[in-house]
């Protein structure tokens, strides 16, 4: 059975402090993210890689499972799940 790890985080702007949360892409990096509150666009901290990492609850998928050198846009193929590990 492969790893577990979450598929939601909750966002929080840091303009407004609206709070949403969200499920999390395993296929690519979320770079970009519309604030429902404001409308602002989320893009990731210096050194993240995606919007989850920066302000999420949970961070992306790869990062749970290989810790913070993973990225979203490079480790698609640890992420592969089957409908019995979903």
């Amino acid at each position: 059975m492969g790893a577990r790890f979450s598929l939601e985080s909750t966002l929080t702007c840091p303009e407004c402090g609206a709070v949403k949360t969200e499920t999390m892409p395993t296929d690519a990096c979320q770079y970009f993210y519309d604030c429902t509150g404001c409308g602002v666009v989320l893009r990731p901290k210096p050194g993240d890689c995606c919007v989850f990492c920066s302000y999420g609850t949970v961070p992306c998928p790869p990062v749970q499972l290989e810790g913070r050198e993973a990225c979203c846009g490079r480790r698609r193929e640890s992420l592969s799940l089957t409908a019995a590990e979903r």
